[in-house]
């Protein structure tokens, strides 16, 4: 038996003049949290504008009626592309545009504009327009619902907009949405993905898949694990935190490790997910990632191996089958060719890419300092206690040990590898031999 809602709805018309009153006073809600981005062009919005002026009928729009600290909210739950577009026209709101249209009487089509309409006396064309509106009334979670079924047609959510509609309270979310700002530039410099993919929240989607990944070290089936876990609101702040944390480091590494990405199939959001985590999964082994030397091995390697898999990729396309010693490629592409997104063929991806990447990088020392035995051996066996920088003499209550190769490079914790230096040397130093 279907379960039935509390939700009661009455139809009305309003004037576009009586939608930007509500919108100026403050009452219509363009973007309520469960809305999304906006993904209409100016080609979409210059339509919809001759429409109005050839006075063509429209849809609907959605009004989720509430009130907020005594005060009536209309929630756009449908037609914020359309409001959005008519506000942008007559100057309400930023984005201002033309269209081309025939205006009542004209001879010709022309580029019609709001300033154009206002000289002509013609702005009642706008204004007066009538929009059938709809308002709905019921309990948020059956608002929600009736979002996401009214835009399951035309410009469809996607998965990412849905969650955000039916999770926008996620503490997940909102963290991600952080992270995916930060990076929103570097995913469109470097061609992992598009204007219109992150306008459709692709980026912020990446970042929830990233901080799970990351957080449980490993890849996920990301088809069910990022609505269970944002429905169960299981991370608390401190572990939203730490998962963020990882996701920023792993990626400003993947910048500097491998600067020029764009120009390989590493690049496509499938294959770089599983290098992310890769490269995430060995900052928390404790491999060494900022060998210069080592990063461009690892780079001259990950572009061969890219380079073997297009190939095996466009012989496929001329129907010719892979040599004997193109097994790896071709394993490798069939893990990017179907299934993308299952726990398997992304474990797979990641055991290859492992196979390449993971003899290229030692392990720091686990024993981050020198032991208050070995600083005694190194004082008492100095003959020369002054600082191996700038030659000050050293007393026992101001020295410290420097690791001639540094720690984050792979120097171990070894006598062999310790100098007396003063404190404010061996600060300055940093990471540097």
């Amino acid at each position: 038996m279907q379960k039935t809602t509390n939700l009661t709805h009455k139809t009305q018309t309003k004037s576009i003049l009586d939608l930007q009153n509500l919108f100026d006073h403050g009452n219509l809600n363009l973007q309520p949290g469960f809305q999304r981005q906006s993904v209409w062009n100016e080609r979409d919005r210059a339509k919809l504008i001759d429409s109005i002026l050839r006075n063509y009928p429209l849809p609907a729009i959605f009004l989720y009626k509430r009130e907020e600290h005594g005060r009536l909210i209309f929630d756009v739950i449908d037609g914020k592309q359309r409001l959005e577009s008519i506000f942008m026209f007559m100057g309400v709101i930023r984005g201002r545009y033309n269209t081309r249209t025939q205006l009542p009487g004209a001879d010709s089509v022309d580029l019609v504009g709001w300033a154009m309409l206002k000289r002509k006396s013609l702005q009642h064309l706008i204004t007066g327009y009538e929009i059938p509106v709809i308002e709905v009334d019921g309990d948020m979670g059956e608002i929600i619902d009736v979002f996401v079924r009214i835009n399951s047609t035309g410009k469809a959510l996607t998965p990412q907009e849905k969650r955000k509609a039916r999770y926008y309270n996620s503490p997940l979310l909102k963290e991600a949405a952080r992270v995916a700002k930060r990076f929103e530039k570097y995913f469109l410099d470097n061609g992992i993905l598009s204007s219109g993919q992150i306008s459709r929240m692709k980026h912020i989607e990446i970042a929830c898949e990233l901080m799970l990944s990351l957080s449980q070290g490993d890849v996920l089936n990301k088809k069910t694990a990022l609505d269970r876990v944002m429905a169960a609101s299981s991370f608390d702040g401190r572990q939203l935190s730490k998962a963020a944390r990882m996701v920023i480091t792993t990626l400003n590494r993947i910048r500097r490790m491998f600067p020029q990405l764009r120009t390989t199939r590493l690049r496509q959001i499938t294959d770089f997910y599983t290098l992310t985590v890769l490269i995430g999964k060995f900052e928390q082994e404790g491999l060494i990632l900022t060998d210069r030397r080592r990063n461009r091995l690892a780079w001259d390697l990950l572009q061969a191996f890219a380079t073997r898999v297009d190939e095996v990729r466009e012989l496929q396309r001329k129907a010719k089958g892979a040599r004997p010693d193109q097994e790896l490629y071709r394993d490798y592409l069939l893990t990017v060719s179907q299934m993308t997104d299952d726990v398997a063929q992304r474990r797979k991806r990641e055991q290859i890419l492992r196979g390449i990447l993971g003899s290229l990088f030692s392990v720091k020392d686990t024993q981050r300092g020198f032991s208050p035995e070995q600083r005694r051996i190194i004082w008492n066996t100095s003959a020369n206690r002054v600082c191996a920088k700038c030659g000050c003499k050293l007393t026992w209550s101001d020295f410290t040990i420097d690791h001639i190769n540094p720690h984050s490079k792979g120097g171990r914790s070894k006598l062999a590898n310790a100098a007396l230096m003063c404190r404010k040397h061996n600060s300055s130093k940093g990471n540097r031999c």
